[in-house]
């Protein structure tokens, strides 16, 4: 992860105890936007709506990297897999396939595939449309910062400058390659190649354990394919929640996935029709196909930044303070450019604060103890606000308490055996300060966790809400009134 900065120059300035600073909008601003994705689109859309000529600069196609080769088809893939999860407790609920055949489901990757292109075109033709209705211009090309108030645009019709009040970088970012590993798009890929196989690989080597490996690493088990995933840490997904990682690893190694953990991949080479992955210790595993997944790089080469005096952190990434101001006033960056959070969620926020703040509009600096964050595998896991290590270090004076969804009732109906609530309060205030949930769709369970942090709930007043009886919201409540101090 990146970090947030404020700069010396210019420092997040003083708000008032609302949080929120107001101003007067400065209508007609000349808004040019370097980057189509989440943090580009959503902040063209703020800008026109306080009235600003916006212009958005795009080389690649509207939506970026989140709508053409990432979240949306990343989640598209996962969710056609999660369908091969779903039968997993059939015959527990007294299901039992008929036919005379043993009930097993074919998948054509060529088919998935097919429709996960098409759904991430056509999501970027409707955010197309949204822009311009709004009245945005749309170039296509590569833009930089020619000099004070002056991004360079080059594309099909040649190099034009357009004059600016305001810009917003928000380029994203790209797969890492490693020296020994270079994709050749066939055998050896990254997760923006692999939606150009047509058929499912014969057994698939996932290098790298983090949140984009352990999803594509557990859909690709989900629909049928052998996995190896090779783990340089102690777990998956070293980044989040141990419990909620070691129910994770649980179920993939019961579906059938060779989790290698504590291994780390020195080479990946191709070898006739298949790869070849050595690993630091020299032992070498075989498989039709390899997949990278060892984080991003950042797209800040050829943005004119140091001409034009933007600072950047040693990995490249843009400097930014919570209203996402640069070094250079007047300049604002936002997304995966900037390292701070790679979400969509927050790139599109960041976006907007830089539209708010730098238009005069209302605006609060980001806060991303309030960001909440979903890993889609099967389980999902979703967590807001901070981390049960921030208790257990005497960081915060804090409670935690966890409750196993076995014995929730709605799970029991659902023939759901794992997963858990787990939420922490502070232990004088009674404050709901964060939580983790692993669970089927926990991306939508954690939703009520957020809304709590966000409001400064207590426990208590969480759990004085009326729950569904029964739901899976409910261990949500119960997990408050275990956290009640008397």
């Amino acid at each position: 992860m990146g970090r947030v900065t404020s700069s010396p120059d210019h420092p997040v300035p003083a708000e008032p105890s609302s949080g929120v600073r107001r101003s007067t909008t400065r209508e007609g601003s000349r808004v040019v936007i370097v980057g189509g994705g989440p943090g580009g689109y959503e902040a063209a859309l703020v800008a026109a709506q306080l009235g600003a000529e916006v212009t958005l600069v795009e080389r690649q196609g509207l939506g970026g990297a989140a709508v053409l080769t990432d979240v949306v088809p990343s989640k598209t893939l996962i969710a056609t897999a999660e369908w091969m999860t779903l039968t997993e407790s059939a015959s527990e609920l007294g299901i039992h396939p008929t036919g005379g055949h043993d009930g097993t489901v074919e998948v054509s990757l060529d088919e998935v595939n097919t429709r996960v292109r098409k759904l991430a075109a056509a999501q970027s033709r409707d955010v197309r449309t949204r822009l311009e209705r709004k009245g945005v211009r749309l170039i296509a090309g590569s833009g930089s910062l020619g000099g004070p108030g002056e991004v360079v645009v080059r594309g099909d019709d040649g190099e034009q400058t357009l004059a600016a009040d305001v810009v917003l970088l928000t380029t994203g970012a790209r797969p890492r390659e490693l020296p020994t590993a270079r994709p050749d798009g066939e055998r050896i890929l990254t997760w923006t190649q692999l939606y150009d196989l047509t058929e499912a690989p014969e057994k698939l080597i996932v290098v790298g354990s983090g949140v984009t490996g352990a999803e594509f690493a557990g859909a690709y088990t989900s629909l049928g394919v052998p996995v190896v995933l090779v783990s340089s840490r102690d777990r998956v997904l070293p980044g989040e929640d141990s419990d909620a990682a070691e129910v994770l690893e649980s179920a993939f190694r019961r579906r059938g996935m060779d989790v290698m953990s504590r291994s780390r991949a020195a080479a990946v080479r191709r070898s006739g029709d298949g790869v070849e992955v050595e690993l630091t210790d020299g032992q070498v595993i075989t498989g039709s196909h390899c997949l990278i997944a060892v984080g991003g790089v950042p797209n800040s080469e050829d943005l004119g930044l140091a001409r034009a005096g933007v600072a950047t952190t040693e990995s490249g990434h843009i400097e930014v303070d919570r209203v996402s101001r640069t070094t250079v006033r007047g300049v604002y960056a936002a997304g995966d450019v900037t390292g701070v959070l790679p979400l969509a969620s927050v790139a599109a926020m960041q976006g907007r604060i830089a539209m708010w703040h730098s238009l005069g509009d209302a605006v609060a600096p980001l806060d991303l103890q309030v960001v909440s964050a979903n890993v889609f595998t099967a389980p999902e896991i979703a967590t807001v606000g901070i981390a049960e290590s921030a208790i257990t270090r005497k960081e915060v004076n804090g409670l935690v308490t966890t409750l196993p969804l076995a014995r929730n009732p709605r799970a029991k109906m659902l023939g759901i055996s794992e997963g858990f609530v787990k939420l922490f309060s502070h232990r004088s205030s009674g404050l709901v300060l964060g939580g983790v949930v692993v669970a089927p769709r926990a991306s939508e369970l954690i939703f009520p966790i957020t809304l709590a942090i966000n409001n400064r709930l207590t426990v208590d007043e969480v759990a004085a809400a009326f729950t569904v009886y029964p739901s899976l919201s409910g261990s949500i409540a119960e997990a408050a009134r275990e956290l009640h101090r008397g």
